[in-house]
């Protein structure tokens, strides 16, 4: 079953980015299930940082994967600028994915052997872009991240902040409209977190990329804009963080 989605933007401003309606994820059936989302409804706007906090268990991380489309719903459904996931086939929903979402994740997912350039520029050989397109784009995102001069290096070879720069440059690659960031620092020491906040929350305000983190840390989730809490897969908070509120008040 699929939500109803493009509803009207009450208030008459601009229409979600992402929308959620009804978004419900449930693993197993009869006395074995485990309902991970029960009908979520969220709005995420262009150019928006939103942390989504919660426990262990609580749903945040499966509703990442659903917003990303890296995962079917059991029931609701997920709208992308416009766009109902549920009525695209496979291939135009990877192309969509592709084209519209950059990922960071805590263990890093990057192929060991391969050059620095490989990795960054793999999401640009999936689209199908020309070798000298790639080149170009990738090594203006390496150049973005400081780490232009590694491009030959293989990855095993570089220091975990090394390595989250190279995930970073990954997801920018695409031109990407939202990065979503799952634990983005839960590997590394704290300085280095730092700075790897910092490019993130640079590229959000600098760029107009949307920010989505999924985060235990209550430090990284204050410098969001908005802070959204999930409980047994229901959201049961949803609010401006401190951040906009300083923004607001300059």
């Amino acid at each position: 079953m699929t939500a109803a989605l493009a509803e009207p933007d009450l208030l008459g401003g601009p229409p979600p980015l992402l929308r959620a309606r009804g978004l419900t994820r449930t693993y197993g059936r009869g006395d074995a299930a485990f309902h991970a989302l029960r009908g979520v409804d969220l709005d995420i706007h262009r150019g928006e940082s939103i942390a989504i906090v919660g426990k262990s268990g609580s749903g945040k991380s499966t509703l990442m994967h659903l917003l990303a489309l890296l995962d079917r719903p059991t029931a609701g459904g997920v709208e992308v600028d416009g766009s109902d996931a549920a009525s695209l086939r496979a291939r135009d929903l990877n192309k969509l994915r592709n084209a519209t979402f950059g990922f960071v994740f805590q263990q890093f997912f990057l192929t060991a052997g391969q050059s620095v350039f490989e990795n960054v520029s793999l999401p640009l050989v999936i689209a199908g872009l020309p070798a000298r397109e790639r080149r170009k784009r990738t090594m203006a995102a390496l150049d973005a991240l400081g780490i232009a001069d590694k491009a030959s290096n293989r990855a095993v070879d570089l220091s975990g902040g090394q390595k989250q720069r190279v995930v970073i440059a990954r997801a920018l690659v695409g031109e990407p409209s939202v990065i979503f960031a799952d634990e983005p620092t839960g590997n590394l020491d704290t300085a280095t977190g730092a700075q790897v906040e910092d490019i993130l929350f640079g590229l959000q305000r600098d760029r107009g990329i949307t920010l989505v983190v999924v985060t235990h840390d209550s430090e990284l989730a204050g410098r969001c804009e908005r802070s959204v809490t999930i409980a047994d897969g229901e959201i049961v908070a949803d609010a401006a963080s401190a951040t906009a509120f300083r923004e607001v008040s300059r």
